[in-house]
């Protein structure tokens, strides 16, 4: 079996500015990286939290979350109540199996890959804020933290389901 070169290394995505190309490569380095490195998981080693750190599962759910936050933001929106108490309660969640937690990831991922595909090159400088301090940023920095803090949890992840196989 010939593997692939990473998503960013197969060339242009049609249709997609390639300054907004970056995050629908970071999801798609997701998807396949998460899906060979949590294979095979029992849902005890998926939850566990290797010397205290964050469990594999967290960290999947987690990238969804906060992608779905990221692009309420993106859409110049505030987070929804429903949106508030879900970030609160990441942490607690335990027990969803691999294949709940990447259904979930790949429908945030989809609603954000449609909104990506819709951003209009000369949007890229908007002025968009972050958080209940309304902190300034910009729609290409938000494209920028979101392509970034899903590889972070991506990498996050993966030490963890290590981490839990072999202390299994």
């Amino acid at each position: 079996m010939t593997s692939l070169p990473e998503p960013w290394m197969r060339g242009p995505i049609t249709g997609v500015d390639p300054l907004c190309a970056p995050v629908l490569y970071a999801f798609q380095q997701a998807r396949e990286d998460l899906a060979v490195h949590t294979e095979g998981l029992s849902i005890g080693q998926l939850w566990a939290r290797p010397y205290g750190f964050g469990s594999a599962g967290f960290h999947i759910l987690h990238i969804a979350g906060s992608t779905d936050r990221l692009m309420t933001y993106l859409r110049g929106e505030e987070l929804s109540a429903a949106q508030l108490a879900g970030l609160g309660a990441e942490a607690g969640t335990g027990g969803m199996s691999l294949e709940e937690l990447f259904a979930g990831m790949d429908r945030v991922f989809r609603e954000a890959e449609a909104v990506v595909r819709g951003i209009a090159p000369e949007s890229l400088a908007e002025a968009r804020t972050v958080g209940r301090k309304r902190l300034p940023t910009t729609v290409i920095g938000l494209l920028t933290h979101i392509a970034e803090h899903t590889q972070r949890h991506v990498g996050q992840a993966i030490s963890a389901a290590k981490l839990a196989r072999v202390l299994a």
